[in-house]
């Protein structure tokens, strides 16, 4: 006879490894139907200025560079509150993506924790000259 201790232990590994595969399709969503947002950078403004993103949803951001000269979307603190697919991960260097005039490039993502972070131009006065945002993650 299987003793009460066996039969938990059964059940919990059971429930770990149900729970294990639903987590892996919740990680691994169909970036095909990934929302793509444009953001476009230009010379001292971004647009939009205020990202709004919703937690645990696929995001396809579409960076480009409208300027006439090279800008970044500086954002460490954003970029740490979302995970972006591995693939993707080279494009964000030191929380930034950095496009030369006329690139754009996509960064697919999924935003993790709620909350509002700041984004900048890091480039010589280009904060100061009004490119500033923020990403919202709801």
């Amino acid at each position: 006879m299987m003793s009460f201790r066996t039969a938990a232990l059964g059940v919990a590994f059971s429930f770990f490894f149900i729970s294990a595969a639903g987590a892996e399709d919740a990680v691994t969503p169909d970036w095909s139907k990934a929302q793509t947002v444009e953001v476009t950078l230009t010379n001292y403004a971004f647009s939009p200025q205020s990202l709004h993103l919703r937690r645990g949803m696929p995001y396809r951001l579409h960076f480009v560079n409208n300027g006439s000269k090279s800008h970044n979307f500086d954002s460490d603190k954003f970029f740490a509150a979302v995970t972006i697919v591995p693939e993707d991960r080279a494009k964000v260097t030191d929380g930034k993506v950095e496009l030369e005039e006329g690139q754009s490039t996509d960064v697919r993502l999924i935003p993790v924790t709620p909350g509002t972070y700041p984004v900048s131009c890091s480039h010589f006065l280009h904060a100061m000259l009004g490119m500033r945002g923020e990403a919202v993650i709801e």
